[in-house]
């Protein structure tokens, strides 16, 4: 394999490339990457260590990583300078430093778009699920302990008329707000930037500048930031404490938004009513005392598991390696910290 220009935008590679792909990903996906490239895949489908990921980036044009895979400057400091692209499987790449990678004239590209619905659904349904008490009910009927109807039994919370505060407003959280609106919640966002007024007023969203009156002012509150430093914890202690008695809490966004031991404490002590979460701190190591509690319903990280969202974010990640191949921009280029 031949690369003509070192310029990362004019990349032209003679030959079928060496794509390097981190976990399993759909059978039509993976066909498709065996015709196109030289693929090396993953079909055991597990995750590769620290040193395999920076074994696969030296022998790689291209490498396919997922959320799971931490890529760091010192790790692309030892790939060598044969990787020119990471094409990531997935919207996020907060696990990624852009920074080094730009430094070493290695382009990044995601999937953005893919699994706004699916993501948006999941939440809705968490929405619904937590304050009706799903979870509790699931597991009386599981364990042979339901006795029958019940004037009194199980009652839970209503969410026509309720506030939901959301915590970041981009294509999820957009989503998210269209969603509840449908089921008459009223619909509150904190975000880096306003939406444009005609956006929310097509969302039904009123702006709140202030992130701890949101969360003061909240009967559900969902996350929908990415992570990063300015937003690790961001639901703390002395925010948790914000909220009010009996709120609820929903995370399908990502694992370390949340403290998690002030998390516990709150729904531990009665302060908050439930929470609904899809991502954790240490995944996949669940804290056992979020499984122990009644009130908490506990998913193992389905926000973008379809069929159909799965096959579309393959099918994005080979169209961007084919640009770059080829010589252009890819129509997903991840352009934070890029002139």
């Amino acid at each position: 394999m031949t690369v003509v220009s070192d310029t990362p935008l004019a990349r032209r590679v003679h030959g079928k490339p060496r794509v390097v792909v981190t976990r399993h990903l759909m059978p039509a996906v993976e066909a498709r990457m065996r015709e196109l490239f030289d693929a090396v895949l993953n079909p055991a489908d597990l995750p590769l260590t620290r040193s395999d990921l920076i074994a696969a980036m030296r022998e790689a044009d291209v490498l396919v990583p997922t959320v799971t895979d931490r890529i760091d400057a010192e790790m692309l400091a030892e790939a060598g300078d044969r990787l020119g692209l990471i094409a990531n499987f997935g919207a996020g790449t907060e696990h990624i430093d852009l920074a080094a990678a730009r430094s070493r004239k290695i382009l990044v590209t995601n999937t953005p778009g893919v699994f706004t619905d699916d993501t948006a659904d999941l939440t809705m349904m968490l929405i619904l699920s937590v304050p009706r008490r799903l979870g509790e009910g699931s597991r009386l009927v599981r364990d042979g302990q339901w006795t029958g109807w019940a004037p009194s039994a199980l009652l839970g919370r209503c969410i026509g008329g309720k506030r939901l505060g959301i915590v970041g407003m981009g294509r999820i959280g957009q989503a998210v707000a269209h969603r509840a609106r449908a089921f008459g919640m009223e619909v509150v966002y904190h975000n880096r930037h306003r939406l444009p007024a005609s956006f929310e007023t097509m969302l039904g969203a009123r702006y709140e500048a202030d992130l701890d009156r949101l969360f003061a002012e909240a009967d559900v509150l969902s996350l929908h930031c990415p992570a990063g430093p300015a937003t690790h914890h961001v639901v703390n202690t002395a925010r948790l404490a914000m909220m009010k008695q009996g709120a609820y809490l929903i995370n399908t966004a990502r694992g370390d938004l949340i403290d998690e031991d002030a998390l516990i404490s709150a729904l531990q002590s009665g302060h908050l009513g439930g929470a609904g979460l899809d991502v954790y701190a240490r995944e996949p190591k669940v804290d056992p005392r979020l499984i122990a509690l009644p009130n908490v319903i506990t998913l193992p990280h389905l926000g973008s598991a379809t069929l159909e969202g799965r096959e579309h974010a393959g099918e994005k990640v080979i169209a961007n390696i084919r640009f770059w191949v080829d010589g252009h921009r890819p129509p997903d280029q991840v352009l934070d910290g890029w002139a």
